[in-house]
């Protein structure tokens, strides 16, 4: 039998971003065409624009609902939100930019909740315009958690031979040691195991990290922070038949699950979690969020304001993010 393709809403992000440029490089991999029926989600006459930056000569085809679309290799369809003015500054924080960043995302979600697109793709945000645009929200995840109803939802950052989901976020370093419990972090394990088995791999190997330096070496750091909220966790997660370590020193986990020793590592905290993937390269990093009733991938890079504009941006992060969602998306 024959798989359909599944239908991917492509949310423009910041548009006085990067997204509308990285948005016209990804149509022009064949690997975006022949895996998936693709469309953006976004302002029209930005993709028009962008155009100019990047020397694209895509049509773009001006839809109102996804069932409109062409999706023929030298048409970029897109849901015209029409949001924005095409002269909006390039390169700045703009609450205008902020708000239409929000609307493309609920509009997705809408979409993807009555079943009508199989996946959501997400090019950058950016938060300061976000919540200037009345907001107030610390990201995409959040924003996808309370549209989709969801309350237990994880971020995991997936590049070659690294996949890191987190605990915590975007909270500050004592907040998110306040915000770790052994709850938390078991649904975080069994979220890294479900994800991984659905994804094909059988028995995932799954490494946690610890909370303090050598997590903790027994005491000597710390105030039992790892006694107290990670190893209860992990011996539940044992003794339901899941195949974790933990809690194991961060400085040496990260090196050893490139290595191969385990399929996943569970990272407490935004920083601890982030960092070594975007070692790997930003290009490589894609964000997946788990727990959600839909599936969305994203770019795993800001807005990068500083070459808005100049055509520089490299779009393998979201040609990468595509692939994601498509390999993620429902089979038909």
């Amino acid at each position: 039998m024959q798989t359909i393709k599944p239908i991917i809403g492509i949310t423009m992000g910041d548009a006085a971003g990067v997204g509308p440029e990285i948005i016209l490089k990804s149509f022009e991999h064949d690997l975006v065409h022949e895996s998936s029926r693709a469309f953006v989600i976004g302002d029209a006459s930005i993709l028009e624009r962008a155009k100019g930056f990047t020397g694209s000569t895509k049509s773009i085809n001006r839809i109102s609902h996804p069932s409109e679309a062409k999706f023929e290799r030298e048409t970029i369809d897109c849901l015209d939100l029409n949001l924005l003015s095409e002269d909006l500054p390039v390169g700045q924080v703009s609450p205008e930019a902020g708000n239409a960043a929000f609307q493309y995302l609920a509009k997705a979600i809408s979409l993807a909740n009555a079943k009508e697109i199989d996946a959501i793709c997400t090019a950058p945000l950016n938060k300061e315009a976000l919540q200037k645009g009345g907001h107030m929200y610390p990201g995409h995840t959040e924003i996808l958690a309370e549209l989709t109803g969801t309350k237990d939802f994880s971020m995991m950052l997936s590049a070659p031979n690294l996949k890191v989901i987190h605990v915590t976020t975007h909270v500050g370093i004592i907040d998110a040691i306040n915000m770790i419990t052994p709850e938390r972090v078991l649904h975080v394990i069994q979220l890294a195991h479900d994800t991984l088995t659905k994804a094909g791999i059988e028995n995932p190997k799954i490494a946690v990290c610890g909370i303090n330096p050598h997590a903790g070496e027994n005491g000597l750091f710390g105030y039992g922070e790892e006694e107290e909220k990670v190893i209860p966790a992990v011996e539940k997660a044992k003794a339901a038949g899941i195949d974790v370590q933990g809690p194991l020193p961060a400085d040496t986990l990260f090196f050893r699950t490139v290595r191969g020793d385990f399929d996943i590592v569970v990272a407490m905290y935004h920083d601890q979690g982030h960092a070594p993937v975007k070692v790997l390269g930003l290009e490589a990093g894609v964000n997946i969020t788990v727990g959600l009733p839909i599936i969305r991938t994203s770019v795993d890079h800001g807005t990068a304001f500083d070459i808005a504009g100049t055509g520089k941006a490299d779009e393998k992060s979201l040609v990468e993010a595509l692939r994601q969602a498509v390999e993620l998306a429902p089979k038909k």
